[in-house]
């Protein structure tokens, strides 16, 4: 039977207008949207579901696509980043007094006298060089344009967004302004202390160095990127915020590498071509698209935490943990929980602890290739790390629940600071642990790691903890996915290094830990998440018709996905109205 959808070939029939509402769960950690638009937002994208035909729509939010449905993501993404970068960069530009630097392949700053010294990891500075192509430097200019490999043991220290080959002499504008006063330093204040709690820090200088819209050599494309320098008392922090950022197969890099390579900073996988345009969704405060480092503090600070508390709660003998048998590919008997568990709308009074590496609700399973998300499997899996693990060679895999004692308060403690203005008291715990357990066929390996489930009241909440990860080839997953609604992947390797980034990578600034707020579906659209667009959509198929409205929708979901945007980022189809092509 033939479906009425969109099919590729079919010439154009009507075009139709399409309002979708796209929402984000304010408390969500994978939210897209992290602050409420106060308006809604109209952008006409002309779609046209014929990949031959080329269609341009001059938009409210300039933006023009030729492309097919599937394609059409690549602008839909770029005016949803677009929006949140209007929402976390830095003041920038001629409107806020910015200094140009002079449009030049592979060019630079003259030497900035600093109003306000900068420490870096030890080293305290008077002056700095916006470089063109993507990076800081202190002691000179630096006109490097392909980035040498973090740490490298070097003799300089250096601050790179994005590092990366530069070219503004084909489009974009490089930029800098530093203040000492007014409200940069007031929102520079309210953003360390969130992102640093118990500092209590008030910001007396900041320096902003923007690259907006710029190309790379040889190629007119726009990324556009920040780098904020902020001191005050003996602290200093920098901020790392990305917006659009096109593809590419230049050399990459960003993060931070200083003389001797005695503290460094790589942020996980951008020194691979094919990931960058990933940056603005990544992070480590839990602001897509931003990272932040306190760089006054000791040897590899990564996450700057001055005394960073153990990420795992307890388990083992000593916490009274039941353990799984030592089978390969096996799983503990159902448990029966002391208090039900919502998991996106599901709510669950059993579950099963899978030998390797996640967590299921409805029945054991014994997979050791792990789905890749999203699977439309039908089930809610919780995999904190999916691969295949032997305990038979070394290890154990136990758990436990609590619904008194110092576990709750624990509990309550972090849901409250990650999840500021929620109010929450937990009521109850589940925490799975496995700790040093072997890969199969490598016996000897160790890998640790946890996932925590915390309810109370109307909110149910999941923790990621990750402790030693060794190297491997398997295929590993490490996220959720549920019954056809939500998903989350932190990481999917194939790698042999890239899982032990595992052990550093959060979303809560808490080096090893994930957290998110699991008890409602994302699509349970709150008017205060909301955010409206407008599309002109070209097809052959009557989107009247509530059985194209669904087909179109997911089509729209799954392109969505395949360009990154999270799954908390959900559509709804609120109004489609026939007009004549």
């Amino acid at each position: 039977m033939r479906s009425s959808a969109m099919m590729p070939g079919e010439s154009l029939k009507m075009v139709a207008l399409v309002l979708l509402m796209i929402s984000g769960s304010a408390n969500a950690q994978t939210a897209t949207i992290t602050e409420s638009p106060t308006s809604s937002t109209a952008a006409d994208i002309a779609i046209t579901d014929v990949s031959t035909e080329s269609t341009t729509s001059s938009t409210a939010a300039d933006t023009a696509t030729t492309t097919s449905v599937g394609k059409i993501m690549n602008s839909f993404a770029a005016a949803t980043i677009s929006t949140t970068e209007a929402l976390f960069f830095y003041p920038f530009g001629t409107a806020f007094g910015d200094t140009m630097n002079i449009v030049y392949d592979d060019g630079s700053s003259p030497a900035i006298s600093l109003q306000s010294p900068f420490t870096f990891f030890g080293h305290t500075y008077s002056q700095i060089y916006v470089n063109n192509n993507g990076h800081l430097t202190f002691d000179r200019p630096f006109y490097g344009y392909a980035p040498y490999q973090f740490p490298a043991h070097g003799v300089r220290d250096i601050i790179a967004p994005f590092w990366i080959d530069i070219d503004s002499s084909l489009n974009g504008v490089i930029s800098y302004k530093q203040y000492r006063n007014g409200s940069v330093l007031s929102q520079a204040t309210q953003d360390i202390n969130q992102y640093f709690p118990g500092l209590n820090f008030t910001a007396a200088w900041v320096f902003v160095a923007t690259w907006d819209k710029v190309a790379y050599y040889n190629n007119p494309s726009q990324s556009s990127f920040q780098v904020v320098l902020i001191s005050g008392g003996n602290s200093s922090f920098i901020l790392m915020n990305y917006g659009m950022i096109a593809p590419t197969v230049l050399k990459v890099e960003a993060g931070y590498d200083t003389v001797n390579s005695t503290d460094y900073f790589l942020i996980p996988r951008s020194n691979e071509s094919s990931f960058v345009s990933n940056l603005s969704n990544s992070s480590n405060v839990n602001v897509p698209g931003r990272w932040a480092f306190k760089v006054t503090g000791g040897p590899r600070n990564f996450f700057s935490q001055a005394s960073q508390p153990p990420v795992f709660y307890p388990f083992g003998l000593g916490a009274g943990d039941a353990f799984n048998n030592p089978i390969d590919d096996g799983s503990s008997s159902a448990i029966g929980l002391q208090s039900l568990f919502s998991f996106f709308g599901r709510t669950y009074s059993q579950l099963f602890v899978n030998n390797n590496g996640y967590l299921t609700f409805d029945q054991a399973m014994f997979n050791f290739v792990p789905l890749r998300f999203v699977a439309n499997s039908g089930r809610d899996i919780i995999a904190p790390l999916w691969t295949d693990m032997d305990n038979r060679a070394n290890g154990a895999i136990s758990y436990n629940q609590y619904s008194n004692g110092s576990v709750l308060s624990q509990a309550t403690r972090d849901i409250n600071q990650y999840f500021p203005g929620v109010n929450f008291t937990a009521t109850w715990v589940f925490v799975a642990t496995w700790d040093k357990v072997a890969y199969f066929s490598y016996s000897g390996s160790e890998t640790s790691f946890q996932v925590v489930l915390i309810s109370g009241g109307n909110f149910s909440f999941v923790l990621m903890n990750y402790g030693d990860i060794a190297p491997t080839n398997l295929k590993a997953e490490a996220g959720y996915d549920t019954n056809f609604t939500d998903a989350f992947v932190i990481l999917w390797s194939e790698n042999k290094f890239t899982i032990q980034s595992l052990g550093y990578l959060s979303n809560v600034n808490v080096p090893g830990r994930w957290a998110f707020l699991v008890n409602q579906p994302s699509d349970a659209i709150t008017r205060d998440n909301v955010l409206s667009v407008r599309l002109k959509v070209l097809t052959g198929s009557n989107l009247t018709d509530t059985n194209n409205q669904k087909i179109f929708l997911q089509q729209f979901q799954e392109a969505l996905r395949k360009k990154a945007v999270p799954s908390t980022v959900r559509i709804k189809l609120s109004r489609v109205q026939n007009k004549r092509p």
